[in-house]
C-alpha cells in the first residue's frame, strides 16, 4: 500500500486511516477442501460483493426496549402539528413538483373505457406517448379549475371549497375553456 492519502483525505491534506490488520482478507490454504454440503465460494454470507471475505461481526442489535409499566405515564407522543399545518405542507411539497398526480395505470384504464364507449365497443392500442400528453393535459386542466374554484370560495368569504364553486368556475370559463 502507498504512503499516499487517498479521496477526501488527499484534498485536505490529511493522512489517510490505516485499515485495520483484521480487515486484511486471509490467504486460503492450498491443502483445504470444501465438504459436499457447504456452498459455492462466491455465495457465503461471509463475503461480500466483490467476493472478498470480510470479517463476521456479531448483528448489531437495536437498543432494548423496556417494558412500559402500568405506572410509568404517557408514552411518548409523535409530533402533533396544530390543524391545517400538515394541508399547508402538502401544498407547498407538490406546488415545487412537476410529477404527476394520479397513478398511470388507472388513468390509462379511464382513457380506455371513455375511448371504448365512443367507438361502440371497439377497442383501441394506445401509444404511451398518448396517454402521456392526456394525463399532462388533463392534470393541468383539473388544476387550473381547481385554482379558479378555490378563487370563488374565497370571493364567498369562505375556506371550504364547495361544488357550488366549482360549477361556477366552469360557467364563468363558457363552452370552451369549461367543457361544456
Amino acid at each position: 500500500m502507498s504512503d499516499r492519502p487517498r479521496g477526501a483525505a488527499r484534498r485536505r491534506g490529511q493522512t489517510p486511516r490505516r485499515r485495520s490488520p483484521l480487515r486484511v482478507s486471509p490467504e486460503p490454504s492450498p491443502q483445504r477442501r470444501r465438504s459436499p454440503g457447504r456452498s459455492p465460494p462466491g455465495r457465503s454470507p461471509a463475503r461480500s460483493a466483490r467476493g472478498r471475505r470480510t470479517l463476521t461481526s456479531p448483528r448489531r442489535r437495536s437498543p432494548v426496549r423496556q417494558l412500559r409499566r402500568p405506572g410509568d405515564g404517557p408514552p411518548p407522543q409523535r409530533r402533533r402539528f396544530r390543524p391545517g399545518t400538515r394541508a399547508l405542507m402538502e401544498i407547498r411539497k407538490y406546488q415545487k413538483t412537476t410529477d404527476l398526480l394520479i397513478r398511470k395505470l388507472p388513468f390509462s384504464r379511464l382513457v380506455r373505457e371513455v375511448a371504448c364507449r365512443f367507438t361502440r365497443g371497439i377497442h383501441f392500442r394506445w401509444q404511451a406517448n398518448a396517454l402521456l400528453a392526456l394525463q399532462e393535459a388533463s392534470e393541468a386542466f383539473l388544476v387550473l379549475l381547481l385554482e379558479d374554484a378555490n378563487l370563488c370560495t374565497l370571493h364567498a368569504k369562505r375556506v371550504t371549497l364547495f361544488p357550488k364553486d366549482v360549477q361556477l368556475a366552469r360557467k364563468l370559463r363558457g363552452i370552451q375553456e369549461g367543457l361544456g
